[in-house]
């Protein structure tokens, strides 16, 4: 128990450093680092108990990968409230990248099928999948307000809603892209990821534990599929954003 208290003591103290940092560079988030925190401990010790059942009835893993698809989206969507078709755009994007990039994973047998297998990569690759959502999401929005008088003029002109919205989707798209290419390049190098670090701590040999890493061309996949869904969906929109949000 004093190990507990002792790790949770190291994790506020980090939590608060960070909320510290944000605030000495004119970053005002409030609480919100603090609570995510909190709501990651609460949510990582209640799946912990969930995930026993789930585990020990494979029927219930459909279920699960349903929930957190569901949560990814509720999640990406709240940072994208005001832009016009963003629920839809998020839904879809997420829901297709994912199932595509899970479906194709085991069923072409990179990795086994078992049940704690679809609940480990489902979670790493839904969890991507939202962060797409969300930085294209509002990659968008912020090219769209930059590049307001353009997407207008051409709209007017009579060109349809993607075409006018064309050039922001693209680089919308590729700056939501660029953080995952380069982690995937670096990785090695610069980072390890935990399921690399964690199948060697769990006895897996170095090559066992470098296969595992497909993962990361499956966010890539998951990726590039949700973003050009959402892309393709907000561009649909002939309304266009006359402001960024902050939130």
């Amino acid at each position: 128990m004093e190990n507990i208290w002792w790790f949770a003591a190291g994790l506020l103290a980090m939590t608060l450093l960070a909320i510290l940092v944000q605030r000495q560079a004119g970053v005002r988030l409030g609480a919100q680092p603090l609570v995510a925190v909190i709501r990651a401990a609460v949510q990582l010790a209640v799946i912990a108990v969930i995930l026993r059942g789930v585990l020990a009835l494979p029927w219930l893993v459909l279920a699960f990968v349903v929930l957190m698809l569901s949560t990814a989206s509720w999640t990406s969507f709240s940072r994208l409230k005001g832009i016009p078709d963003a629920r839809r755009a998020v839904v879809i994007g997420i829901f297709v990248g994912a199932l595509i990039t899970i479906v194709l994973i085991f069923g072409m047998r990179l990795v086994e099928w078992e049940v704690a297998n679809v609940v480990a990569v489902a979670g790493i690759v839904i969890g991507n999948t939202m962060s797409a959502a969300t930085l294209t999401g509002r990659n968008f929005e912020r090219s769209t307000v930059a590049r307001r008088g353009e997407i207008e003029a051409w709209l007017s002109l009579g060109a349809t809603s993607r075409v006018a919205y064309q050039a922001v989707a693209q680089e919308s798209m590729k700056e939501s892209l660029i953080p995952n290419i380069d982690q995937t390049r670096a990785t090695g190098l610069v980072t390890l990821p935990g399921a690399f670090v964690g199948a060697l701590l769990g006895g897996a040999s170095p090559t066992e534990a470098a296969m595992l890493q497909l993962v990361l061309v499956g966010i890539l996949l998951t990726q590039s599929i949700c973003s050009s869904v959402v892309i393709r969906v907000l561009s649909g929109s002939p309304v266009v954003p006359q402001e960024v949000r902050t939130s």
